[in-house]
């Protein structure tokens, strides 16, 4: 695994000047109460989002309709951020980001065709998830302010305190993304089997600070955060 220094992570986390602020959580028990990183890709793309929905059918059958994934398996698109979105199929047509089925997927699509499915991806509304009482209390802390102790850094800093992520810099929407995708995406960094790109590597380095405990709180807690 790729070794990425502290500095690196404190000037990325520093670059991202964010005021961190109090958000709305949807509990189990309905009240109030979201890495995948990968290269970062070019911040304002051509894609055209009508184009993109004629292109979409194919991915509706596990991503769901205008991207709402039912499926915990699967990703939730709606409301990504389109350069996050191109980057990952550009990574997995590339073959840096490994699935037989999304690689499969991809290795027909024209790079407009990337750019036209995550422009229509990102303009569909992204429906809300929720996250256990439980998780809000072991997780909050660790994605608002980190963990100095293990070294962690605060998760808000790039995915933001909505968790709606920085398209611009390829950081991705995590709020409202399913627990069981969550949990497998970290554990993947945490292995590293998912490190492709400068974001990448530094989401294994910081995945590899995490216990199963923080991942399977983080993993609910995102699911919730809105």
């Amino acid at each position: 695994m790729s070794t990425v220094v502290p500095g690196l992570i404190r000037g990325l986390i520093g670059a991202c000047a964010l005021t961190l602020s109090v958000s709305a959580f949807a509990a189990e028990s309905g009240h109030a109460a979201e890495a995948a990183h990968a290269p970062a890709g070019p911040a304002f793309l051509k894609g055209d989002a009508k184009a993109g929905e004629t292109k979409a059918g194919a991915c509706a059958a596990c991503h769901g309709p205008a991207g709402n994934s039912a499926m915990p398996a699967w990703p939730k698109l709606a409301g990504q951020g389109a350069p996050y979105t191109y980057a990952q199929l550009k990574a997995f047509k590339e073959g840096k980001r490994a699935n037989p089925i999304m690689q499969a997927q991809a290795a027909p699509l024209s790079d407009q065709d990337m750019q036209d499915l995550a422009a229509y991806f990102a303009a569909q509304p992204a429906a809300p998830g929720v996250a256990s009482k439980d998780a809000v209390a072991v997780a909050e802390k660790l994605y608002r302010a980190g963990n100095a102790e293990s070294g962690v850094p605060a998760c808000a800093a790039c995915h933001g305190p909505t968790g709606a992520g920085n398209p611009a810099a390829g950081y991705p929407r995590v709020g409202g993304q399913h627990a069981d995708y969550n949990t497998a995406q970290l554990t993947a960094y945490r292995k590293g089997e998912r490190k492709a790109g400068a974001n990448g590597q530094i989401m294994s380095e910081v995945a590899a600070k995490l216990t199963d405990e923080e991942i399977a709180a983080l993993a609910s807690y995102l699911n919730g955060l809105r």
